[in-house]
């Protein structure tokens, strides 16, 4: 018998058991707290399941589910890609957040190297099983330009302004654009978890899935926000957030996710120390850099702090959160890491 569970996004959890036999989806299941009507499509749902090759994609299983929807269904809180998610969750042994005992990590000011070098230590630490999945929520020591690992350092960063500014560039271990820090202006914050987390979801809706926590967050701030696939947070006033992703295969595997939010900027330093293409900003819908980011402060009302406390509620709230540290060899591995990788010019200009 295989379970699966999937929390959709700004939706309702799903839930799916089934067996498989001779390579069929075989005695499914699906149920949850969503709103179907009419109540014959949930039995329409199942039946288009049972029989189902097991090695059929999410795509593949979500046109079986619409082919046999009777007219007229209406679905609040759930979709047919949604159901598919489910099922490969289920056949992936796929694991739910309450299965873990989060840890929060919210040190005091940090130096933008030894971050980058933190989020890899401690992500291969979870992969490893020596450390539980956690929660870093950053404290910056210093403003920083922090570049995805991909990008090219002279096309993003004019080095004149950022030295004007005093900004220290980066370049962090994940994908995706750069992040303009000034230490009370930005949120940022790091998910390791296990790969068992996110198995079944495909790489883009891992990133709503780790964030709904954030949105929900925001909601109860007064905000209205969703993700702008791939990685942007946004609302009707604009970006607030991006996040990246890196994998880690070792061990058992493990998925770092971060974010990095706007609680405040200034515009015009940001333009004078990214070079921020037309095409990046054409892609976005806008004609200026300065409308791209609109920040939390202006949204929230609230101090930086109160933001984080809340946020931090919110993943207490649903999935539990204890206070934790980075341990005296975490610590001496990001050291070392920060000296000898993420401060070398090697590796800040790998791609020149």
């Amino acid at each position: 018998m295989y379970h699966g569970e999937y929390k959709v996004p700004g939706g309702k959890l799903v839930v799916v058991d089934l067996e498989v036999a001779d390579g069929l989806l075989r005695n499914v299941r699906v149920a949850g707290d969503f709103f179907l009507e009419p109540d014959e499509a949930l039995t329409a749902i199942d039946r288009a399941l049972e029989g189902a090759p097991a090695d059929t994609p999410a795509p593949g299983l979500a046109a079986r589910i619409e082919a046999a929807l009777p007219p007229g269904t209406v679905m609040y809180g759930l979709t047919s890609e949604a159901v598919a998610v489910t099922v490969r969750r289920a056949l992936a042994n796929a694991t739910d957040w309450h299965a873990y005992d989060w840890q929060l990590i919210h040190d005091g000011p940090q130096s933008p190297a030894l971050h980058m070098a933190l989020d890899e230590v401690l992500t291969t630490e979870v992969a490893a099983g020596r450390r539980p999945p956690t929660l870093r929520v950053w404290e910056w020591g210093s403003p920083a330009v922090v570049i995805g690992s991909f990008q090219s350092l002279r096309n993003e960063v004019d080095p004149e302004g950022a030295a004007r500014h005093g900004m220290t560039v980066v370049r962090r271990i994940s994908g995706g654009g750069a992040m303009f820090i000034e230490p009370g202006s930005t949120i940022t914050y790091s998910l390791c978890v296990p790969s068992a987390l996110v198995e079944g979801l495909s790489f883009a809706d891992s990133y709503a899935y780790l964030d709904d926590w954030v949105l929900a967050a925001l909601g109860d701030m007064g905000i209205k926000a969703w993700y702008q696939p791939l990685n942007d947070i946004a609302t009707e006033a604009g970006k607030i957030a991006g996040a990246a992703q890196k994998r880690v295969v070792s061990g058992d595997g493990a998925v770092l996710h971060h974010v990095t939010m706007a609680y405040d900027i200034d515009a015009d330093k940001m333009l004078d120390v990214l070079r921020i293409g037309r095409e990046k900003l054409s892609d976005k819908g806008t004609k200026s850099a300065k409308k791209r980011v609109d920040p939390l402060r202006r949204q929230t009302g609230l101090p930086r702090a109160e933001v984080i406390d809340r946020m931090i509620g919110t993943f207490r709230d649903r999935y539990g959160l204890t206070e934790g540290t980075v341990t005296p060899e975490e610590r001496a591995r990001a050291e070392e890491l920060a000296a000898t990788k993420f401060s070398s010019p090697e590796w800040t200009a790998r791609v020149p």
